[in-house]
């Protein structure tokens, strides 16, 4: 079993990302699963606007779009801004949004049987919101979401402390980032083992 993560932080590079950090502890997780994680940062790629699989030359999108589905498990990982996901994190749901009329042979859209998580870190309130924005995206989709399928780190609104300067992850954190994973790998074995049915 595979999973792929998108990480939507705006830093580009080598760029120390709180997103990363985040993106690290999920990827210990599933390695007690068994499962390795690969990750791309959308701020690296130059990932056209639009709302097709492909937008033409030069359109980073169609080799995301392939490892998205070579994974049974996907996860959008994105910083708050505003109170929102970042910008990064909007342009991956609408590249995802062509997975709506892109159907199997079952007449499912080429996600089903696959488990999304979310991961959210900022220094301002809102990350409640950003789950429940991403959530509704991800099942608009196709995707399935297991019970607990975000974990996230807030800290002091507009305080200089991010994630990656902290020296561990919180103990709330941690426990949730493991159930999170337990839960979206029981439910990726469930998939595999009983699909979808055809429609």
């Amino acid at each position: 079993m595979k999973a792929f993560a998108v990480n939507c932080t705006l830093k580009q590079g080598g760029e120390a990302s709180s997103t990363d950090v985040l993106l690290d502890q999920i990827s210990e997780e599933l390695g007690r699963h068994g499962v390795s994680l690969e990750r791309v940062r959308v701020a690296d790629l130059d990932v056209k606007p639009g709302v097709t699989a492909d937008e033409g030359d030069g359109d980073a999108w169609p080799e995301v779009r392939r490892s998205v589905l070579d994974a049974e498990l996907f996860v959008l990982a994105t910083p708050i801004w505003m109170g929102h996901p970042c910008s990064n994190a909007q342009r991956v749901l609408e590249r995802l949004d062509a997975f709506i009329s892109d159907t199997d042979d079952r007449g499912q859209m080429r996600t089903a049987d696959r488990v999304a998580m979310v991961a959210v870190v900022g220094n301002e309130d809102g990350a409640h919101h950003v789950g429940a924005e991403l959530f509704q995206g991800l099942s608009d989709v196709g995707f399935t979401l297991a019970a607990g399928a975000m974990t996230y780190w807030v800290g002091e609104a507009m305080a200089s402390t991010d994630y990656k300067d902290l020296d561990a992850a919180p103990e709330k954190t941690a426990q949730t980032t493991a159930t999170m994973v337990a839960n979206a790998v029981h439910l990726a074995e469930a998939l595999a083992a009983r699909p979808y049915p055809e429609l």
